[in-house]
């Protein structure tokens, strides 16, 4: 309860700041194995299953990538079947 009616302060969290209000238009991420028709993302291509996961190791997901939900299924098989076989690091160090 506020006494006498007086607003209670929200400090840095919560409230509405007008000024950090901005819209950024976002252009929808396509997935680029369905334009180029590709069916079977091989394992053993190295350099375009570097391109996929970060410089730690991990696998980017499909909302940076832009993947679509069965690309991305395929594309992770295939890099934790490169990994197995010692074709990509698990992690750096």
């Amino acid at each position: 309860m506020v006494p006498n009616g007086e607003k209670k302060s929200r400090g840095r969290r919560g409230g509405f700041d007008p000024r950090r209000r901005r819209y950024r238009p976002f252009r929808k991420k396509v997935c680029r194995f369905c334009i180029k028709k590709i069916e079977y993302i091989d394992y053993k291509d190295i350099a375009l299953l570097r391109s996929y996961i970060t410089d730690r190791g991990k696998i980017l997901s499909n909302k940076i990538t832009g993947n679509c939900a069965k690309h991305q299924r395929s594309l992770s098989r295939a890099v934790k079947r490169a990994r197995s076989i010692s074709l990509l690091p698990f992690t750096t160090r």
